[in-house]
């Protein structure tokens, strides 16, 4: 006889990539192998219109967390960086983890945190089980240690078909580590170890051994650069067949002049075709990398029994410009190729299998709408949308339910200092505010690849009006604190 005091709410799978693309895993975008994604998307919903707030980790990670757009939480820049701006976030702002855990909730947490210079999981109500390094998050060193008992420690490993930032794109005396060959089998890798940790809690779920739904939060470290990947992922992708997107035309004309100053700032202005398609074809590589792990885990959820229990969520926290704009990985550029992403949630009984969602939403909707499928109250504090309504309604928004029709974002800076910009979308427009520069619109029907900044030209006049006024609108709403200098800027511009 089936316990009549059990609790039903289901489990939560949370799947977190680092910097992954929304069209590496788009039916329209180039051909890079990912059969989990796409099994679930079969499986579920994929949601078409997703967005992060910020496009820099600690930030979007922050709003993740907390369910507020970077403003409002404070962490406007990476933790880790000297010129952090918050190197923690408030201990008294609420978390969807909190929350969990205080309705009985059992949550696991693997791979990268990033949320927080001295915080870490823990402190936010998960047990942490390990996986990271010194890359932002000295964490533990569980990965270390793993890679001891495999015979290749760490920083061991022999590198080949390296690529770096500069000047001299084979030399690494100088600038960032871009991508390389690793010599270490699968089994060595990052990705590889934190799907077996990830396993490893499904199993310990699945045997009884922890009390409660749980949610359990993975977090791969990729396909963040550098795109190191072993055979056979290396070679997986020829650049020779890869061809340049749409936008590896841009010529910045008419175009905020720090985005061609990014080009040295990153270091990639000597970049030719021939280097940008040898890390894409890494980038590649590792995005199917991570997928084939991610494919393991929900295999053991199908064994364990718990696939029809359990909501599985895939997300980034936001993109990578990896040569798009001829850029390298991402800052004060507000182009979708880091602030599009992907987004796919199962839920089996619930969502419709193989739709797709249309609905504008946020990256950290996924906190309230975390707290929906557990049945917990959404904190007043959150400027989160629960998407379970969409889920339950076939994708489509149930009648009489009111829904944004854009997408609100943001960018503070990263480690070259301050840089105020916001942005709103629709599924037409793109505005961007530039506080130091001219500010940029775009049609993204005529101009996908976004080219052409329209936001001097005559016969857009309307679609900049209404732009600015969807901006100011979701800046008050907010309270975002630069709205009275902002809105009424944007009120007085012709």
């Amino acid at each position: 006889m089936a316990d009549a005091d059990a609790d039903t709410r289901p489990n939560v799978l949370f799947v977190l990539t680092d910097q992954e693309r929304y069209d590496a895993s788009a039916p329209e975008g180039p051909p890079v192998d990912t059969p989990a994604i796409d099994r679930l998307s079969s499986e579920g919903i994929r949601f078409e219109q997703a967005f992060t707030p910020i496009s820099i980790c600690s930030s979007a990670r922050a709003s993740l967390l907390t369910g507020q757009f970077p403003h409002g939480h404070g962490m406007l820049n990476n933790c880790h960086e000297p010129d952090a701006i918050r190197a923690n976030l408030p201990a008294d702002l609420p978390t969807f983890s909190e929350e969990l855990v205080a309705a009985g909730y059992d949550l696991t947490y693997t791979g990268k945190w990033h949320a927080g210079r001295d915080q870490t999981p823990a402190d936010f109500g998960f047990s942490y089980l390990g996986g990271s390094d010194e890359h932002h998050d000295d964490i533990d060193e569980a990965f270390r240690e793993y890679r001891e008992e495999q015979g290749v420690p760490v920083g061991e490993a022999d590198l080949e078909e390296e690529i770096y930032t500069g000047e001299e794109p084979r030399e690494s005396s100088e600038g960032t580590f871009v991508a390389a060959k690793t010599s270490v089998d699968v089994e060595d890798t990052r990705a590889y170890f934190l799907a077996e940790r990830t396993i490893d809690a499904i199993e310990s779920h699945a045997d009884g051994d922890r009390d409660g739904p749980f949610f359990h939060r993975a977090d791969f470290y990729g396909p963040h650069h550098p795109y190191v990947v072993p055979e056979p992922y290396a070679s997986l992708y020829d650049p020779d067949e890869i061809e340049p997107p749409e936008s590896y035309a841009e010529t910045y004309d008419g175009k905020p002049q720090v985005h061609e100053n990014y080009l040295a700032y990153r270091g990639v202005t000597g970049f030719d075709w021939d280097i940008w398609a040898e890390a894409i074809a890494k980038y590649w590589g590792f995005i199917t990398l991570i997928d084939h792990q991610f494919e393991r885990i929900l295999e053991t959820l199908e064994s364990r029994g718990l696939a029809d229990d359990t909501v599985v969520v895939h997300a980034s926290d936001h993109g990578d410009f990896a040569g798009s704009h001829r850029q390298f990985n991402k800052g004060p550029l507000m182009y979708d190729d880091t602030y599009r992403i992907p987004l796919q949630i199962r839920w089996p009984g619930v969502a419709d299998d193989g739709s797709s969602c249309e609905v504008p939403v946020h990256l950290h909707d996924l906190a309230a709408t975390f707290l929906d499928i557990a049945d917990v109250q959404v904190p007043d504090s959150f400027d989160s949308r629960s998407l379970v309504p969409l889920l339950e309604n076939g994708s489509d928004l149930p009648e009489g339910h009111d829904w944004r029709v854009s997408t609100f974002a943001q960018y503070h800076g990263d480690e070259f200092g301050l840089y105020s910009q916001r942005m709103v979308r629709t599924e037409r427009y793109k505005y961007v505010y530039n506080g130091p520069d001219i500010d940029e619109l775009y049609d993204l029907e005529a101009d996908p690849a976004e080219l052409r900044n329209l936001i001097d030209h005559p016969e857009y006049e309307d679609a900049r009006r209404e732009m600015r006024d969807r901006l100011a609108d979701w800046m008050e709403e907010t309270a975002d604190p630069n709205r009275v200098w902002v809105t009424d800027v944007l009120e007085n511009a012709s």
